[in-house]
């Protein structure tokens, strides 16, 4: 409450006086026009993002079909990955190599939508941020 009648103080203590009509619209209109220009960046900025989301969503549907595919027409009995070792670990890797495919894929998938919808929802934010900010 005190605060609000030290700013209605401040802002009553204030006279200020134009000298020139010509040159206060000369300045408004250069402000105006950054305004302008800044807004356009940004209209741009955001069909850009909305663009590679498109892209980002398109390349994960068809590597998510194609290596679904090639997962299921790949024979059982064939490891996906051969490292002709004797190792322990390279093989029993060898030899799980589809069921780790068949774990690592869809998470891979999950974790790049999980990523284009963090992306939408903040390109979501911007734009109503900036309706706000421009209304």
């Amino acid at each position: 409450m005190e605060k609000d009648k030290e700013l209605e103080a401040l802002f009553l203590a204030q006279n200020p006086h134009f000298d020139d009509g010509d040159e206060f619209t000369k300045k408004l209109t250069k402000r105006l026009d950054a305004v302008e220009i800044v807004k356009q960046y940004q209209e741009r900025t955001l069909r850009r993002y909305r663009i590679v989301i498109a892209v980002a969503f398109v390349v994960g549907i068809i590597s998510g079909t194609v290596s679904t595919i090639w997962l299921l027409s790949s024979p059982i009995e064939l490891p996906s990955v051969n490292f002709q070792t004797q190792k322990t670990f390279l093989l029993w890797f060898v030899q799980n190599s589809r069921l780790l495919a068949a774990a690592f894929f869809p998470m891979l998938m999950t974790f790049a939508a999980c990523i284009i919808t963090s992306n939408v929802m903040e390109i979501i934010e911007m734009q109503r941020k900036m309706k706000e900010e421009f209304i």
